[in-house]
């Protein structure tokens, strides 16, 4: 057998493995909740105050839990609160690359909760453009002449790149130094789960800043999980999701794909797998499920993938 039929016979046989080991997992009852009863769960979700975060906020406060929901903006927050009517959840305002924010917040929890034991992150900032496109001279039909990038055409590539980083990555960074000590000694199970994309591992067309800023903070993550044995992290990367996330992108990109709300995954389906992944103390989810096979037949097949994500975003540059 030569070695494209064994790589061939490997990713006929991936979907089937992730398939039998959800079977198994849903199977059994989630050993984090035989020590933290959803009842008496206190969860702090980052970026509840609109989409994947809100939805997460909703379902736990449904199950039981103590949800404090954070976002940099107030009318959004109060929103979810006056709609839910309830005193177990709870808001602050704050931006999860503000550094005085995070400590008043970490200084509310224990002064409210006596700590914490599940962090959501699901605060993040679009980008839509290619690079050279926010640089001002990207055109797909004259792409093998571009002209130099100008000094000014440096700096708004630079500022945008500043942007996603500030919020994408050092976000992330500033949340896990600030709460990893005080989760390790309030909880008696402590989880972290951030919601990544796919387009973390998959690299696509005009996704260059937003994939390469997800992707640092998912290896961080991941990296922070070994340093932090006795926390457990789980990271989800959902393919597109319905919603109007892109629509604040930071570059001011056009959106160039499909409507996402007609083909995007349900925001109430990707808050429900998140919880499942932290119940059941899960490492990493794809979404799909059949989209795991992605990230492996990019390494395998790259000039496929790369062919299906320019269709995916309709960008042809001439070559």
């Amino acid at each position: 057998m030569n070695s494209t039929a064994r790589s061939t016979i490997l990713l006929a046989g991936i979907p089937a493995l992730l398939l039998l080991r959800q079977l198994w997992r849903y199977a059994r009852t989630p050993a984090r909740l035989s020590k933290i009863p959803q009842s008496e769960e206190r969860v702090l979700v980052l970026g509840g105050g609109t989409g994947i975060g809100r939805e997460i906020a909703k379902q736990y406060l449904d199950r039981g839990a103590r949800v404090c929901i954070v976002g940099r903006r107030q009318d959004k927050l109060s929103a979810v609160v006056q709609e839910a009517g309830t005193p177990r959840l709870i808001s602050f305002v704050g931006d999860v690359s503000g550094i005085d924010d995070m400590v008043t917040l970490r200084e509310m929890l224990v002064k409210d909760w006596n700590g914490f034991d599940t962090l959501i992150l699901s605060a993040g900032v679009s980008a839509l453009q290619p690079i050279l496109g926010v640089a001002g001279i990207d055109n797909p039909d004259t792409a093998t002449a571009l002209p130099d990038v100008d000094k000014e055409g440096i700096r708004k590539a630079l500022a945008a790149t500043e942007a996603v980083t500030r919020i994408n990555y050092y976000g992330p960074l500033i949340v896990a130094v600030t709460f990893i000590p005080l989760l390790t000694r309030s909880s008696k199970s402590p989880s972290i789960l951030l919601v990544s994309s796919l387009g973390a591992t998959i690299p696509s067309p005009t996704r260059a800043l937003y994939g390469s800023t997800k992707a640092a903070s998912l290896v961080l993550y991941q990296a922070m999980s070994a340093e932090h044995p006795s926390i457990a992290f789980s990271c989800i990367l959902p393919a597109t999701v319905e919603g109007a996330f892109r629509e604040s992108a930071v570059d001011m990109g056009v959106v160039r794909e499909a409507d996402p709300n007609k083909h995007g995954l349900k925001v109430a389906a990707v808050a429900k797998r998140c919880i499942q992944a932290v119940d059941n103390l899960e490492k990493t989810v794809i979404m799909p499920a059949s989209h795991a096979i992605g990230p492996f037949l990019y390494y395998l097949w790259p000039s496929l993938v790369i062919s299906i994500t320019k269709k995916k975003y309709k960008y042809y540059p001439i070559v």
